[in-house]
């Protein structure tokens, strides 16, 4: 596994959650139950701390970072993050959605059921409200979620907890 002790800490993973090959994980990380990381993703906490909360999942390509001594990444659980997203310093609260390609940048704050849009660019500390998709570069409100939105990405979330263990049982983990 791609693991990697930095400045004495080393990466804390629960027994059942996934890193794919290629993917990264450096110093202060904590993966919680049913998480996944995905194929050549980059989680480096190497001035602050990244936790990953159960069952959300990191998809392909995207980098989590953190900021040095002022904020750590912090992804609550059943959180989506879509194929090639930046997340810096931020918080994404219990099912959350980033989309594809999408930056999160320091002292961001995405709320319950809250979406940022694929390629949107959310600039430091603004906030999306829960049930709020923002989109654009720089991200503003665009629409109030529908439940329907709501439900699928809850729906999402929990498809890629399955995807993750059927990839795990390929590699033999």
């Amino acid at each position: 596994m791609p693991v990697h002790r930095f400045n004495g800490v080393e990466p804390r993973i629960a027994e059942d959650a996934f890193v794919a090959p290629g993917a990264q994980i450096i110093g202060d990380v904590e993966l919680h139950d049913g998480a996944s990381v995905w194929y050549n993703c980059v989680l480096r906490a190497d001035v602050q701390t990244i936790v990953v909360g159960a069952r959300s999942n990191i998809q392909d390509g995207s980098v989590v970072h953190v900021t040095r001594k002022t904020h750590g990444t912090f992804i609550g659980e059943d959180c989506l993050i879509g194929h090639m997203a930046m997340i810096h310093g931020c918080t994404l609260q219990d099912h959350s959605f980033v989309g594809l390609g999408a930056i999160v940048m320091d002292a961001c704050v995405i709320e319950t059921d809250a979406m940022l849009a694929a390629g949107a660019m959310l600039t430091p500390g603004k906030v999306i409200p829960s049930g709020e998709l923002w989109a654009g570069r720089p991200a503003k409100f665009f629409s109030k979620m529908t439940s329907a939105q709501i439900e699928r990405n809850r729906a999402g979330a929990a498809g890629y907890v399955d995807l993750a263990q059927m990839h795990r049982a390929e590699a033999g983990d």
